[in-house]
C-alpha cells in the first residue's frame, strides 16, 4: 500500500514537472524572446516557436532565413552547427519592447564561429511576442 502511495506521488511530482518544463513563457519581453530563438534556433521546432511570434504579420523573414542558412549549411559541409546567445537588453514600456542580443552560431569543434548582432520587437498581445526580427 506505501509503495502505491510513492508511486502516485511520484507520478504525480512528474507530471508537474513536465507541466513547468512545456508551459509557455511569455512573461515578459525578454524571457518571449529568448523562448522564441531557443525553438527556432536550437531546437528548431517551427511549431514551438510560433507560439512566440506575433499572430498574423510578424516581421521574422530574416530570422527565419538565418536558420534557413543554418540548416543550409548543415547538410552542405556535412556538419553540425550550434547557435548560443548571451544576455538580452531590453528597452521600451508595458506594450511594446526592442530587445538586443548578440547571437553566436559555432561550427561543431570550435573551428569556426561568427556572431551578429539582433534586434526584436517585441508586442504585448496577452503576453509577450516576437513581432518583428532583424540584423542590427
Amino acid at each position: 500500500m506505501a509503495a502505491a502511495g510513492i508511486g502516485i506521488t511520484a507520478g504525480g511530482l512528474g507530471i508537474l514537472a513536465y507541466d513547468r518544463a512545456t508551459r509557455i513563457d511569455r512573461s515578459a519581453p525578454d524571457v518571449a524572446v529568448d523562448n522564441y530563438l531557443r525553438a527556432l534556433l536550437v531546437d528548431r521546432d517551427d511549431t514551438q516557436s510560433k507560439l512566440y511570434a506575433c499572430e498574423g504579420n510578424a516581421r521574422l523573414g530574416e530570422i527565419e532565413a538565418y536558420r534557413a542558412d543554418i540548416d543550409q549549411r548543415e547538410d552542405r559541409y556535412a556538419t553540425q552547427i550550434s547557435v548560443s546567445w548571451g544576455g538580452l537588453t531590453v528597452t521600451g514600456d508595458r506594450r511594446s519592447a526592442t530587445v538586443l542580443v548578440e547571437i553566436r552560431r559555432t561550427v561543431a569543434g570550435g573551428v569556426e564561429s561568427d556572431v551578429q548582432r539582433w534586434q526584436f520587437e517585441v508586442l504585448e498581445q496577452d503576453g509577450w511576442r516576437v513581432c518583428g526580427a532583424r540584423a542590427a
